[in-house]
């Protein structure tokens, strides 16, 4: 019997320092071995949001020493699903692959107290995603 094979998310926004990373941060914990995670900027930031560690430790996941990553196409074309979360004509197209646009405010320049309903949208869609996918939650 062979091992069915794991799928790989690639999470996509303009700086991967807010929406990607937190969108990577929940599916890893919430699927832990079962999926490949990744998250990718068209234009990384230089650091993380700190807005978005903070609401992100708010809920027990520390992405403190995360650091911004350049999208590659490699990284897409490795990927059976490419979520896009606001970066527009950045993000490379190709036929085949599973492309979700989620539609969420930029927490970019945000206090915490903005950020949280993007966290809180971002768990949900990823809950979402893992039912999708027929990959039960962890937590």
């Amino acid at each position: 019997m062979s091992t069915p094979a794991v799928p790989s998310v690639l999470f996509v926004c303009v700086h991967n320092a807010g929406r990607s990373r937190m969108g990577a941060a929940f599916l890893t914990r919430l699927a832990g071995d079962r999926v490949r995670v990744h998250s990718a900027g068209s234009a990384p930031a230089d650091a993380v949001n700190p807005a978005v560690v903070e609401a992100m430790a708010e809920v027990g996941i520390d992405i403190s020493a995360e650091t911004p990553e350049i999208l590659t196409v490699e990284a897409v074309q490795s990927s059976d699903v490419v979520i896009t979360m606001g970066c527009g004509d950045a993000c490379p197209f190709f036929p085949g692959k599973r492309y979700l646009d989620w539609e969420l405010a930029d927490p970019a320049g945000q206090g915490v107290a903005a950020v949280r309903p993007i966290r809180d949208a971002i768990e949900q869609r990823v809950r979402g995603l893992l039912a999708e996918l027929g990959i039960p939650s962890t937590a």
